[in-house]
Order: C-alpha cells, then sequence, then structure tokens
C-alpha cells in the first residue's frame, strides 16, 4: 500500500448563529489564498454544509496541503488574516470543539 506525500485535512467549522454570511465570505477566499501561495496540492477542494441547529451552521472544507504547506501557510500572514477571523466566527457547540483541523495520509491502494 503506497503512501502519498501529500497531507489530506478535514477542516470543520462550527459558526455561530448569524455570522454565516461573513464566514462564507472568508471561507471563499481560503483556498484561492493558500493555492496562490503553492501550499496546497492544485486540485479542487470540497466544502459541505449541515446545520447542527436550526440556527447553527457547521461547514467541512477538505483539501491537501503539499510538502512542507502546514508549515509555510501557519506563517503567512495572508493566511494569518483569513485564519484569525474565522476562528473569532466559530463557536464550542454539542460538546465539540469550534474547529478542528485533523490531518490524514492519503493512501493509493
Amino acid at each position: 500500500m503506497a503512501k502519498s506525500n501529500c497531507e489530506v485535512v478535514v477542516c470543520t467549522y462550527r459558526v455561530k448563529a448569524g455570522r454565516e454570511k461573513d464566514f462564507l465570505a472568508l471561507l471563499k477566499r481560503h483556498w484561492p489564498t493558500l493555492n496562490k501561495l503553492g501550499v496546497v496540492v492544485d486540485q479542487p477542494r470540497m466544502i459541505l454544509q449541515r446545520r447542527d441547529s436550526a440556527e447553527a451552521p457547521c461547514f467541512v472544507e477538505i483539501f491537501a496541503w503539499k510538502d512542507r504547506g502546514f508549515e509555510i501557510a501557519h506563517q503567512h500572514p495572508e493566511v494569518l488574516a483569513l485564519w484569525e477571523p474565522m476562528e473569532a466566527m466559530c463557536e464550542e457547540r454539542g460538546g465539540q470543539p469550534a474547529t478542528e483541523f485533523p490531518h490524514y495520509s492519503l493512501l493509493e491502494l
């Protein structure tokens, strides 16, 4: 079983009620910014949405980091200018953290 060099991240954002529009404006810019900086694999990201309750949206964003992309992004001002307000628009909910970012290795079967 071969393992790829890229690292897939599954980002979960539990957005505060009433902040959905502002959050989506930032999320729309997130992957294009990462792609422009060359830190993600050049393939479309996936965005999923659900509601934890009638008013509480939850979004999942899935994409793959290039080698060292995660490290580089964490130090880049353009990325931090997105991540900080995105984090502030999220909240802990249902015993789950406001945001989650587990990384996975891509297996080639």
